[in-house]
């Protein structure tokens, strides 16, 4: 197998200037570099550049897939919306963490395919950005079920203790939306174990009524407000709205996810998500078994109407089969074989195998020297009487 990566970068709050453009071409000249975006294929050597160290210097996203099974994901965000110590509940080992660099966090995941990730075609490696981005806003909005993605993928592939406790889940885990959904693809998390871990979250609370969010905002200093109108038309805040709303989210409710009870362990996380498997794997034995029988009945009832429409014509059907036998061609042997198995079979519908055996045995004296015809009839277990 040829080796292949993917790199993919994404400047979303500002475009790239010139000079930062000239400063990454530096770094390869092979790749597509706009002032939104950087990406190049390898299937020989590497990329120059530290990904980590350009995230934080000029893009807002990063996708890596490579085919010995490594995906990598980063989304940087401002500290002000994406708050540091608040996702390091979530990410806090070498496959999740959450770096601080200046005035933004990067949050950095990463899941290896011990086997190996198999060939990667280019449309797969280049849909995985469009389908991640969406991500980076609903961080921005305050959204945590990102960072319990990335907390379960580590629990999944055993980068946390057994004895770890899960932190608070996150509303809306059981009702993944598409992003949400390729996120949990690509870190390699396990359905049943979602399923298991949104079994204690709450539903995806509705938001603001417009009149509670224009009290609260009436009410706000008049220096904030001046503070906001000033940054609004300075046109350099992306994530003004984004800010507003969680500010007004924590000045109405508790800070973090609702937690039922006490939290779980990842060890009984794991434990119940196969248990739930398990259970899903019989259900589905069983579903399949009621349909294999269906269909076994439905075509034995459609066996047994063909064979009843063939009573009585009998001696055409052997005559028939006497004429294909005798062309020495290989597909009307098939149809000479079948015709057989229909006259064995109705031969015991009407309980005389007895007569049929002795009229096989003469046919197959007759054609002894047909050696692809008495194959034919062995296949079909029609034997020697």
């Amino acid at each position: 197998m040829s080796e292949y990566q993917y790199y993919e970068f994404q400047a979303i709050d500002r475009p790239l200037t010139k000079d930062e453009m000239a400063e990454l071409r530096e770094l390869t000249t092979r790749a597509t570099i706009t002032p939104t975006r950087l990406q190049n294929v390898y299937q020989w050597g590497s990329f120059r550049g530290d990904p980590l160290r350009l995230m934080e210097r000029y893009f807002d996203a990063f996708v890596y897939v490579a085919n010995w099974g490594t995906h990598r994901l980063m989304l940087r965000l401002p500290r002000r919306i994406l708050n540091p110590e608040m996702a390091e509940r979530y990410c806090f080992t070498d496959s999740a963490t959450v770096h601080v660099k200046g005035e933004h966090v990067i949050l950095e995941l990463v899941s290896q395919e011990e086997e190996g990730g198999g060939w990667i075609e280019d449309e797969e490696a280049e849909g995985w950005m469009p389908a991640l981005i969406p991500l980076r806003a609903d961080l921005a909005g305050g959204d945590l079920r990102a960072l319990c993605l990335a907390w379960l993928a580590d629990a999944w592939s055993g980068a946390l203790d057994d004895e770890d406790v899960e932190p608070p889940v996150p509303p809306g885990l059981g009702s993944l939306s598409a992003s949400l959904k390729a996120l949990a693809d690509f870190l390699r998390v396990d359905d049943d174990l979602i399923a298991v871990a949104a079994e204690r979250s709450a539903a995806i609370p509705i938001g603001p009524a417009a009149g509670d969010f224009e009290r609260w905002i009436r009410a706000l200093p008049t220096s904030e407000k001046d503070d906001l109108l000033l940054r609004l038309a300075q046109g350099d805040e992306p994530h003004l709205r984004a800010e507003l709303l969680l500010r007004f989210r924590a000045a109405h409710a508790p800070e973090e996810p609702d937690g039922a009870g006490e939290g779980r362990t990842v060890a009984e996380l794991v434990s119940r998500a196969e248990e739930r498997a398990e259970a899903r794997r019989r259900a589905e034995a069983a579903r399949e078994a009621a349909e294999q029988a269906r269909r076994a009945r439905e075509q034995a009832a459609a066996r047994a109407a063909y064979l009843e429409n063939l009573a009585g014509r009998e001696e055409d059907i052997w005559r028939q089969v006497e004429a294909l036998v005798e062309t020495k061609q290989q597909k009307a042997y098939d149809q000479a074989v079948q015709l057989l198995v229909d006259l064995r079979d109705l031969a015991a519908r009407k309980q005389a195998t007895e007569e049929f055996k002795p009229r096989l045995g003469d046919l197959r004296a007759r054609h002894a020297k047909k050696p692809s015809f008495i194959s034919r009839l062995d296949k079909a277990g029609l034997p020697h009487s």
